[in-house]
C-alpha cells in the first residue's frame, strides 16, 4: 500500500484519506541534517509510475531544456503539458489543494503555492556517463515574483543499484562533507527545503550496465514571502572537496557584477555578456 492514496478517479487524491497524511513526520522531518529533508519509499500508487514510464518522452518537446556541461551532463527536462490527458492530470494533481494540504503538515510551512508553469519541474532524465554537480537552486520565480520553499523529487528508476550512480547526495553549507546519500530507486519520494544553502546533487556519473538512463520527476513549491530587500540568484554550484568539481564562472561572475552594478547598468551588462557567450 502507498504512504498517498488515490480514489477511483485516475490522477486524483483522496481528500478524506490524505488529510492529516505528514503530520507524523513532521518532527523528522525537521530534525533531518542538514537541512530539513525526508526520504518516503512507496509513496504513491505504483500503477501510476508505472504509467509516468511508459508515457516518458523519447523526444525534446517545446519546453525541454538540455544541459551538457561541467556542471550538468547529459540532463533533460521534459513538460507536463506534452504528455497525455491521464500523466498530464496526475501533474496536476499534484498541485491540488490535497497534495498541498499534505505538505504543509509535513513541512509545517503554510500558505504553499504551486507552480501551474512547472518552471524546472516535470519529468528529468540524466543519461549514462551524466550527472549534476552538488548545487542550491534558484530563489525566486519571477513570473509569479514567489519565494522557492520546497522541492519534491520522486524517482522512477527500477531495481537501481548503488554501483550504477545517480545518488542524491545532501550535503552540508560549508561543504565539508555529505550527510545523505540515496539510491534513487523506484517509487522513493525525497522531499526538502529549499534555501540558498541547500546543497543537493547527484554528482557520481550514471553508469549502468545496460545503458538505462536516471529517471525522476521534480516538482517544487513557493510562497508569497518574496520581498525586493532579498537578492534573487539561478543555480549556484557547490565544489566538493578533492574532487575535479568546476567552478561555474559565469554564474560567479553575474552575482558579483549585480553586486556591484546599479540596476540599470546590470541589465546592459547581462545583455552584453548574453551577446558574447558571457552568461
Amino acid at each position: 500500500m502507498s504512504y498517498l492514496e488515490f480514489s477511483a478517479t485516475p490522477g486524483l487524491f483522496d481528500t478524506a484519506r490524505n488529510k492529516d497524511k505528514g503530520l507524523e513526520l513532521q518532527e523528522q522531518y525537521l530534525a533531518a541534517a542538514p537541512f530539513p529533508n525526508i526520504a518516503i519509499d512507496d509513496f504513491l500508487p505504483a500503477e501510476i509510475l508505472e504509467q509516468c514510464l511508459e508515457e516518458f518522452p523519447s523526444d525534446l518537446d517545446p519546453d525541454s531544456k538540455s544541459f551538457d556541461r561541467s556542471q550538468e551532463r547529459f540532463k533533460s527536462s521534459f513538460n507536463p503539458d506534452h504528455l497525455s490527458p491521464k500523466t498530464r492530470s496526475f501533474f496536476y494533481s499534484m498541485n491540488s489543494r490535497p497534495f498541498i494540504r499534505f505538505l504543509e503538515n509535513l513541512t509545517g510551512i503554510k500558505g504553499l503555492i504551486p507552480d501551474p508553469y512547472f518552471l524546472g519541474g516535470g519529468f528529468h532524465e540524466i543519461r549514462q556517463g551524466g550527472h549534476l554537480d552538488v548545487h542550491a537552486d534558484f530563489n525566486h520565480h519571477k513570473m509569479m515574483d514567489l519565494e522557492r520553499r520546497i522541492n519534491i523529487l520522486i524517482y522512477l528508476n527500477k531495481d537501481w543499484e548503488e554501483e550504477y550512480g545517480g545518488q542524491i547526495e545532501l550535503w552540508d553549507n560549508p561543504m565539508t562533507h555529505c550527510e545523505k546519500s540515496l539510491v534513487p530507486l523506484f517509487n522513493r519520494c525525497v522531499i526538502f527545503n529549499t534555501t540558498s544553502n541547500s546543497n543537493h546533487g547527484n554528482p557520481k556519473p550514471i553508469d549502468h550496465p545496460n545503458g538505462i538512463p536516471r529517471r525522476s520527476i521534480a516538482l517544487y513549491y513557493y510562497t508569497a514571502t518574496w520581498t525586493g530587500e532579498k537578492k534573487d540568484h539561478t543555480t549556484i554550484f557547490r565544489t566538493r572537496p578533492g574532487t575535479a568539481d568546476e567552478t561555474d564562472w559565469k554564474v560567479r561572475r553575474n552575482a558579483f557584477a549585480q553586486d556591484i552594478l546599479p540596476p540599470i547598468v546590470m541589465r546592459n551588462y547581462l545583455r552584453i555578456a548574453r551577446r558574447l557567450g558571457w552568461s
